[in-house]
């Protein structure tokens, strides 16, 4: 296995991990346009787990907005799950905002999601009570 940065002709397969792999709960559905628009306008975001054959089995996105660093979209395929794929995505994640500067991270997580939140309580991440994430769909 290898990282690497995903690229447009990466999304399809991307977004097909995506429908196996992440958890989708409660989310807007994902459109290639979209994905597209994340790789074009910051190409380092896209962070994917790759095996050497090309498969893609292992995504994050790694957002900066300039300001913030946000991690959201972590999703390993199921048949490769506990071989560390997701630490070697986050520590991949942890590199680049440390070289952006970045003194704080947070991950958007679902509260059901147990297997994740394993993974993130070991990397070190702490749940944050007092905080309530708010949304508006537009459109």
């Amino acid at each position: 296995m290898r990282l690497r940065s995903g690229v447009v002709d990466d999304i399809d397969a991307v977004m097909a991990l995506w429908a196996v792999a992440a958890e989708n709960d409660g989310r807007p559905s994902d459109r290639r346009e979209m994905v597209e628009a994340l790789v074009e306008r910051d190409p380092d975001a896209l962070l994917l787990a790759v095996e050497d054959s090309g498969a893609i089995i292992g995504s994050l996105i790694a957002g900066w907005d300039g300001w913030r660093f946000h991690l959201y979209r972590l999703a390993v395929h199921p048949d490769h799950r506990r071989r560390g794929i997701g630490g070697t995505l986050l520590d991949a994640a942890h590199t680049r905002f440390t070289a952006l500067g970045a003194t704080r991270v947070d991950a958007m997580v679902l509260d059901a999601n147990d297997l994740g939140a394993s993974l993130w309580t070991s990397a070190g991440y702490e749940r944050q009570d007092d905080w309530r994430r708010w949304v508006k769909p537009l459109g």
